[in-house]
């Protein structure tokens, strides 16, 4: 099977680069070469900006592709220029959406590819959905071989998950743990939320690549573990082998400290979700997620541990963190 990834660098695609190549897949990745991640041997790289039509046209030109799995698709003119690059020459695009564009606030607890998919409190999941109907659209009408994919929370040995955090320096709320220093837990840290190894996402996708029964479908690939978000704090705080300093704060307020909160919180991790993979099982009988997080927390503290160079702090976020909680304590002094 020749396949395509459009990107195939990142945090969750990287896992799914790995296994496909240990499964024999003849994979391309097309990237830009500018994440330092090693790249397994027998993967093929094409060097190229998906962003420059012209420029990826001339460099994928004579392939045929059995599936094309873009990782990087953010707004409609994104698959608007991959149904005109694409359409006629792969069996298969796989369109990488996300979880959050499910019903914000949710209406039931329980997530299938069936429920709504509406968030007024973020652009980025409003732009995904945009994405879907606009990939659907010409499914229905030209017959674009369109999958959807909707990850949730998804993390690998290079980020500390938690919802409250720096996403490109994550070690900062760990650095907190060890300081001994107070972190923020949204609410009062009792809602219900599902994060997902990148290793059981990719055995989730690479079930998907090349099945010609899910073209028009929807599914989402997430961990059956369900934990509320303090149980993720403290699992993070036992595996560096401290107690946990939280503090909870209202989600209005954390959003009144910081408006880039509203996305991050009511359109994401403020909802308790759990997600019914039963849909995704159906397609992929063998697929079953077997990395709970205490497991994926031990790879990824020891992945930082093993490198001080690893361990950037986010200035920023880190007086962030001590100015919204200073001012949150003498508020409830007053």
């Amino acid at each position: 099977m020749k396949v395509l990834f459009i990107g195939g660098t990142g945090v969750i695609s990287t896992a799914a680069t790995r296994l496909a190549a240990e499964r024999g897949i003849e994979l391309y990745l097309l990237n830009r070469g500018q994440r330092g991640v090693d790249i397994p041997p027998a993967v093929k790289v094409i060097h190229g900006d998906i962003h420059k039509s012209a420029e990826t046209a001339k460099a994928l030109k004579g392939h045929r592709w059995d599936a094309v799995v873009n990782w990087i698709n953010f707004v409609p003119a994104d698959i608007e220029r991959d149904i005109e690059l694409f359409h006629g020459v792969t069996n298969q695009y796989i369109f990488i959406s996300s979880a959050s564009v499910y019903q914000k606030p949710v209406s039931h607890y329980l997530i299938t590819e069936s429920t709504p998919l509406a968030n007024p409190h973020w652009e980025y999941s409003r732009n995904k959905i945009a994405c879907e109907e606009r990939a659907m659209l010409a499914y229905r009408t030209q017959g674009f071989p369109i999958t959807i994919v909707r990850p949730s929370l998804t993390y690998g040995d290079t980020l500390v998950p938690l919802a409250i955090n720096s996403w490109n320096k994550s070690w900062t709320v760990v650095k907190r743990m060890l300081d001994g220093k107070k972190v923020i837990v949204h609410g009062d840290g009792s809602n219900l939320w599902t994060t997902t190894h990148n290793t059981d996402f990719a055995r989730g996708i690479l079930g998907l690549i090349g099945n010609a029964q899910t073209i028009g479908h929807a599914f989402h690939i997430t961990s059956d573990e369900v934990l509320t978000w303090d149980q993720h704090y403290q699992i993070v705080a036992r595996t560096i082998g401290v107690a946990p300093n939280i503090v909870h704060i209202a989600t209005d307020t954390l959003i009144a400290f910081d408006r880039e909160n509203e996305g991050n919180l009511l359109g994401d991790k403020a909802a308790s979700v759990v997600f019914d993979n039963s849909k995704l099982k159906r397609f992929v009988p063998d697929f079953v997620a077997t990395t709970s997080f205490a497991q994926g927390m031990a790879r990824t503290i020891a992945w930082f541990q093993a490198d001080p160079a690893r361990q950037v702090i986010d200035t920023a976020f880190d007086t962030w963190c001590d100015t919204t909680i200073a001012a949150y304590e003498k508020a409830l002094c007053k």
